[in-house]
Parts: C-alpha cells; structure tokens; sequence
C-alpha cells in the first residue's frame, strides 16, 4: 500500500488530486495539508510515504527535503510555470508537475517516484496544449467578465458566502450565476468546475487575470 501526503493550499487542487488517487487499490491518502506546519507534521507522522506538495505553499526547501529524506518518504513537486525545474531534480525531488496534469499522468508519477523514478511533467507540451486549447478559449468566450470572477474565487477555494461578500451580493445571486456557469461549461459541481479551469490553462489565466479587480458589480 503506498501512503500519500498532499500538501497544497488551493483546496480545490487537492480535493482533486486525492480524487483521482484514492481510485487507485494500492493508494491511500493519509494526510491532506494546507499549511506548512501541518505538512511538515504529516511527514513526521507518515514514514515512508509519497509526499505531494506544491511550491506556491514556499516551503524552505533544504530543511524540508532532509526531513522527507530522514522520514524515508518520496517527494513530487507541483509546480508553478515560473519554477526552475532543474533546482527540484538536483535537490532530490522525484516527481515536477503542474496544476493542469491529467488524471492517468499523475497516477504514473506516482508510481514512478514510488520505484525511486524521476517523472517531469513536459513544459514545453503544457505550454503548446494552452496555446492549442480550443475547448479553453470557446468557454472563456462564453463566459462574462463577472462569471470568469466567481470562477476565479471558486478555484480558489472560496465558499458562495465569501465570495458573495467579496463581491457585495447575496449567496443566492452567487448559486443564480453558478448555475448558469454549470451549463456554459458543462460541470455539474463546483470541483468539476474547479477541475476543468485548472486543466484548459487559458480559462485559468483569463480568470486570474480580472481577480486583481474585486469591484465588479453584481445585480442584487
């Protein structure tokens, strides 16, 4: 049985990820984490495991790879596109992939840090899958700029309340907009919708790039 650790403050990325891996008879998920001093608990606690952390959480990583080396644990890395690939591999870390990575490709990188494998996500596809992702750009075409917001919020993790009181509405104006959201995409859930922005890039990027701008108005 191969234990796994996810660490990773988007909520969403995580519900997900151990989704797609408690499929797997072999995987069981022993610890998931949303801060640093949790995760670093859970590698103490759960020897020899497979630790899945994302490098937006910052971690100190000298400090922390020797504790997942002396804890005779495996590490993945998910990470940013702005990350240096290179500097993970050399310091001991198995495993480089990224928020979009399908479910099968994930599954095999599991394994493969399990067998002591390297396994790098390809970049340079991620990045000519986002310039080729027509799904992606038909939905964020379809979607208004105050739609592609609660998207944004709701990949971040945030519930109906908050973002309806980020966005100085109601919760049930927030559901209305969902629905509608739901059935442009073709989700039937906030984590398929979260599921699906993470993986066509583009939407990802359209919707993070009016976040920054939290006055848009909703009708009441």
């Amino acid at each position: 049985m191969l234990k796994i650790i996810l660490a990773d403050n988007q909520a969403i990325f995580r519900a997900g990820a151990a989704k797609v891996l408690a499929v797997e008879d072999d995987f069981r998920i022993v610890a998931q984490c949303d801060t640093l001093d949790k995760f670093q608990g859970a590698v103490e606690t759960f020897r020899g495991s497979i630790v899945i952390f994302s490098s937006a959480m910052k971690p100190e990583y000298a400090t922390l790879l020797a504790q997942i080396k002396a804890a005779k644990s495996k590490a993945i890395v998910v990470a940013e596109m702005s990350d240096n690939v290179r500097q993970f591999l050399t310091n001991g870390i198995l495993g480089v992939v990224y928020r979009n990575i399908g479910g099968p490709a994930l599954v095999e990188c599991v394994r493969k840090a399990a067998r002591g494998e390297v396994w790098v996500q390809d970049a340079q596809i991620l990045e000519e899958d986002s310039e080729n992702d027509m799904v992606g750009a038909r939905v964020r075409d379809r979607l208004t700029d105050k739609e592609l917001k609660i998207v944004a919020l709701i990949v971040q993790g945030y519930k109906n309340k908050e973002i309806a009181n980020r966005l100085g509405t109601t919760e049930q104006v927030i559901k209305n907009y969902l629905r509608n959201v739901y059935d442009k995409i073709g989700v039937s859930d906030r984590l398929e919708l979260a599921l699906f922005t993470i993986h066509h890039r583009i939407l990802a990027e359209a919707a993070a790039a009016i976040t920054g701008n939290t006055n848009v108005p909703l009708p009441n």
